[in-house]
């Protein structure tokens, strides 16, 4: 493994407070040095005027692998992740078959040791994510699995969350939960209001993912243990979670940057790519959405990256929810929370890379001597449009298609290997 040393980036690294111009020596995959004026024979990356920041952690992923290939697999969507500056990532259990078992874990862990990103296993809670049957979770844990979640569905058995919830902090795990009422969800396809009533479609309440929040939260109240809360994306969940955390209960939770940069009104279009579950709410929800990443009630943005071929996004009401969302999670948060002034570029950082790193327990989310080398060289002010023909992945099913954004990964660094620049 060859040495590198990055020369005259502006280091932010907020776990440890270095927000100043500094070279990064980097030997054997770690960083060896931080400093000014290094020298170093060996191959030297000039970043003046670039950010170097820590690899970003993406709680939330589908790598549809195995199972469903043809819309990502392991080795395009970390090169996707790399696109994005992604160095670190939780795939979920929706594959096919669900990863339910200690082969299936065992299988991505295997996979995933030649792609483009550190691939973390978020195993299921129930088998087949059925919620009649749970895992074998010390079984999941001894194949390389560090979270538990049904995501994709909800666990509908609560007992059975419960008891994922109470064994997941003595197995080094943490539970990951889809907060859903799927009765109150009831098939609906995008959010009840005026916009599902302009549309003829049939909408899916706030209250199915209030009332969803409002379990999780009781039950890490009720047993004392962790929880993180998947994509948010109401008002209310957010009022419920600004109140336990007040409370003491110890809950954390993720947004993704479709829920404070666009609305239900996308969906006029009548394009599919705009479909997610949850789905795209009000401008009330989005403004909330925005104080809760402002209050740190919201740690961490995650993309839930759910990649769906054209073919399947091509009939409005009948596709599958989800959109791909690894390559614009930086310029999207960057142009939406940064720019308007909503949150500083640390804060950002804080909530793309360090707190999803502390709230999963993995080594990453710092640039510091011993660190994996796993960094961003990032220009935030570079303007740049969004042509979903041009992303890495498989899929295309971007609902920020067309946009013009600020915030450009350069080049993204994995075990002190450049594995991305952008051309």
């Amino acid at each position: 493994m060859g040495d590198l040393l990055i020369k005259n980036a502006v280091v932010v690294s907020p776990d440890n407070g270095i927000n100043e111009k500094l070279d990064i020596l980097v030997k054997d995959g770690k960083i060896a040095e931080l400093g000014k004026n290094l020298s170093c024979e060996c191959e030297i990356v000039n970043a003046e005027g670039l950010y170097a920041v820590p690899g970003f952690v993406d709680m939330h992923v589908h790598l549809r692998d195995p199972g469903q290939t043809h819309k990502e697999d392991i080795f395009s969507g970390c090169r996707a992740a790399a696109a994005g500056g992604v160095t670190s990532l939780l795939a979920m259990p929706n594959t096919i078959p669900t990863t339910d078992n200690a082969q299936t874990v065992k299988y991505i862990v295997e996979k995933a040791k030649a792609a483009d990103a550190h691939v973390y296993v978020a195993a299921s809670i129930t088998k087949g994510l059925k919620s009649a049957e749970p895992t074998d979770l010390e079984e999941l844990r001894k194949a390389g699995a560090i979270a538990l979640s049904d995501d994709g569905r909800p666990v509908e058995n609560t007992k059975f969350l419960s008891d994922a919830m109470k064994k997941a902090p003595q197995l080094g795990m943490k539970v990951v939960a889809h907060c859903e009422d799927l009765y109150l969800a009831d098939g609906g396809k995008i959010n009840e209001g005026t916009v599902s009533e302009k549309l003829g479609v049939k909408g899916i309440p706030t209250s199915a993912e209030d009332c969803g929040t409002s379990r999780e939260i009781a039950l890490a109240a009720a047993l004392d243990v962790p929880v993180h809360i998947c994509h948010v994306s109401t008002k209310t969940s957010v009022a419920l979670i600004r109140d336990a955390k007040k409370r003491g209960v110890r809950v954390t939770a993720e947004t993704a940057p479709h829920y404070f940069s666009l609305t239900e009104n996308e969906l006029l279009k009548r394009d599919a790519d705009y479909r997610m579950n949850p789905p795209l709410r009000t401008q009330a929800d989005v403004s909330e959405i925005i104080k809760g990443l402002q209050d740190g009630t919201l740690d961490a943005i995650a993309t839930d990256h759910a990649p769906h071929t054209p073919q399947e996004k091509s009939d409005f009401e009948k596709a599958p929810n989800g959109a791909v969302g690894m390559e614009t999670s930086f310029a999207a948060g960057v142009t939406y929370l940064v720019k308007p002034g909503k949150i500083t570029f640390e804060q950002l950082i804080e909530k793309m890379s360090c707190n999803p790193a502390k709230i999963l327990g993995i080594d990453a989310g710092k640039i510091e001597v011993g660190a994996p080398a796993d960094i961003v060289l990032a220009d935030p002010e570079e303007e740049w449009t969004v042509d979903e023909n041009r992303l890495h992945g498989k899929s295309k099913n971007t609902p920020f298609k067309g946009l013009r954004l600020s915030g450009k990964v350069k080049k993204t660094i994995l075990n002190g290997k450049i594995i991305f620049e952008d051309k």
